[in-house]
């Protein structure tokens, strides 16, 4: 069940010789139509220029075809944002390369406003003076705001648009959508000579003919004296379409779980080599494409989740994942022609160890080798965050490290897309799904992951690799609040048996900070400064013994008490009388000579 919408638009340049309004409408087959969504946009060139149609149409014919070019992973919001702001950098270039580069309501400049609906939800975008309104229960409501400044009762200008600066605002709000919805576009060419009630009966009147409603206002516009270019798209919600992804639902719900599965089993086109690995949630096995020869990871979930819909879905999407993000240091997915007969998924095999076995085999590690690996981790988490990706369960049991020592982060099943997030699945997300020890403490105060999130994670991974322990020891996945967490302190990577310097530290204590506002916000930054000394840490102090090693510390002083007492007895024999005879005099002078020699 796909959203299902009646769309109807219209223009006409009025009473003006061309017609500078420019719109446009986008209906995709799926599987755009779900991720994605529909999209309906109208610009509004100004007439003080003689190019501003061009950037009208450049406007909306741009943003229909590469908003559809973006990532099905990017949110609507970021997708829209790109694309607008390359549009408005083109459009502003072109007025700077012209002859009116001073002058620019002479230049490229027009107005803007996009709807973009999908799933439940309707996005709407906007810059200028063009209007959306929303009719629902025969209310007509304004949702955009007009960025028009009124200099005197008949004279304004735009304060914002499309080409106008080299930096574009945009408003931007969200909406749910309910069946029976209509939203209705304009330029003020209509809107500036049409009360609510034109538009209410227009669509009223012509419920199956939407063209012909938005012809029947501007025909009443042109009547009340328009004399501007005139355009009115409508949009009506007839049928919202399903909650969820439609294809992972889809398999999840009708493809049969997999039967038990060994050595020299051949299945669905692939015979078993040998069992990799086996957990209560799912099954990792060996196997070979009996087409092609090559060798692939087969991935089957655990029996025991087959009435757990919102696994399964996720079991779906890391599939999905690995096919839309493709990098060296990610695992992919496998196609093949072969139609699928049981719910499973199958990436490329990598030949190797985890990161787990080897910190295990490399318990001491020189910091190069430690640095190498983790840029690698990095280029990989910088792909998916291209992407609006949050991996959520970076940690050593789901990096592979192959033969020719490739790191490769292999685990999807709690990652976080956002394209995906926007949609209100019928099965709620859970919020985060990764192993306690590497997981950023805002998750489990429950809030929101960030890019720095998995940067938190990638920092523990990098503290351990180079002491072989945690940063707050096993305290963190105790702490469900904020003042918890504001109580830990973090454990020193320093000591006397391993070379690390006093600026690394200080990177590896920046990037697991409990607080994601104090971390790093980019995964380049921490990787330079685990290369480059950082000159604000190198105005640190090496941290004393006490913090470094406290109980080394706490030693080392009863031993040199020890020994300045018995130097003390063996060189003042007065002392020892005067404690056995008691004199108060003696033992005050005692006291008084013993805390001269420990000062």
């Amino acid at each position: 069940m796909p959203l299902e919408l009646s769309i109807g638009q219209f223009s006409d340049k009025g009473r003006k010789p061309v017609n500078q309004d420019f719109h446009g409408a986008m209906l995709p087959k799926e599987p755009l139509s779900s991720s994605k969504g529909t999209t309906l946009a109208i610009a509004d060139g100004i007439s003080s220029s003689s190019v501003s149609q061009i950037a009208s149409e450049t406007a909306v014919t741009g943003f229909l075809q590469d908003y559809y070019s973006t990532s099905e992973s990017w949110s609507v919001r970021s997708s829209v944002k790109n694309v607008l702001n390359a549009t408005n950098s083109w459009l502003y270039a072109q007025t700077r390369n012209g002859p009116y580069r001073y002058d620019i309501e002479k230049g490229y400049v027009c107005t803007f406003s996009a709807i973009v609906l999908k799933s439940a939800t309707a996005y709407v975008f906007h810059t200028g003076d063009a209007r959306v309104y929303r009719l629902a229960k025969n209310s007509l409501e304004q949702l955009t705001e007009d960025h028009r400044v009124w200099a005197s009762a008949d004279h304004s200008h735009l304060s914002r648009a499309l080409g106008m600066r080299e930096n574009l605002e945009f408003d931007y709000k969200q909406y749910t959508l309910h069946e029976g919805d209509t939203f209705i576009l304009v330029t003020d060419g209509v809107y500036d000579f049409c009360k609510s009630g034109v538009y209410i009966d227009a669509i009223n009147n012509n419920s199956n003919d939407l063209d012909t409603a938005a012809k029947q206002i501007i025909s009443h516009a042109l009547s009340q004296g328009s004399d501007d270019n005139l355009t009115v798209q409508i949009a009506r919600v007839d049928r919202l379409g399903n909650q969820d992804v439609q294809e992972l639902q889809e398999q999840a719900l009708t493809l049969p779980f997999p039967p038990t599965l060994q050595a020299r089993t051949s299945f669905d086109g692939y015979r078993i080599i040998r069992e990799i690995h086996h957990s209560p949630r799912s099954h990792v096995y060996l196997a070979e494409d009996e087409e092609s020869g090559q060798q692939v990871t087969l991935k089957t979930p655990s029996v025991d989740m087959r009435d757990n819909a919102a696994y399964l879905e996720s079991f779906l999407m890391e599939e999905w994942i690995a096919r839309r993000v493709s990098n060296a240091h990610l695992l992919q997915a496998l196609s093949t022609s072969r139609q699928r007969k049981y719910l499973y998924v199958t990436t490329e095999f990598v030949e190797g160890i985890t990161l787990r076995q080897w910190m295990l085999d490399n318990p001491a590690p020189n910091i190069e080798s430690a640095r190498k690996i983790l840029e690698q981790i990095a280029r990989g988490l910088r792909a998916m965050h291209r992407q609006e990706m949050l991996h959520q369960d970076l940690r050593p049991e789901n990096i592979m490290i192959d033969a020719s020592g490739t790191a490769k982060i292999i685990d999807f099943g709690s990652t976080r897309v956002a394209g995906i997030a926007e949609i209100q699945t019928v099965h709620e997300q859970q919020h985060i799904r990764g192993t306690l020890q590497y997981t950023a403490p805002e998750y489990l105060l429950g809030e929101a992951g960030r890019n720095n999130s998995d940067l938190y994670s990638l920092g523990v991974i990098a503290y351990e690799m180079l002491s072989g322990r945690l940063p707050y020891g096993a305290s963190m996945g105790r702490t469900t609040s904020r003042a918890a967490q504001q109580r830990l302190s973090y454990q020193s990577v320093l000591d006397d048996e391993r070379t690390v310097p006093l600026w690394i530290d200080e990177a590896l204590r920046k990037a697991v900070h409990v607080s994601p506002n104090r971390r790093y916000s980019e995964l380049s930054e921490f990787l330079y400064d685990l290369r480059h000394p950082n000159a604000a840490f190198l105005l640190k102090d090496r941290a004393p013994l006490l913090e470094r090693n406290p109980i080394f510390f706490w030693k080392v002083l009863s031993l040199i008490l020890m020994f300045l007492i018995v130097i003390l007895i063996a060189t003042h024999p007065n002392v020892s009388h005067a404690a056995q005879t008691q004199d108060p005099i003696e033992t005050t002078r005692c006291k008084t000579l013993s805390l001269g020699i420990l000062k």
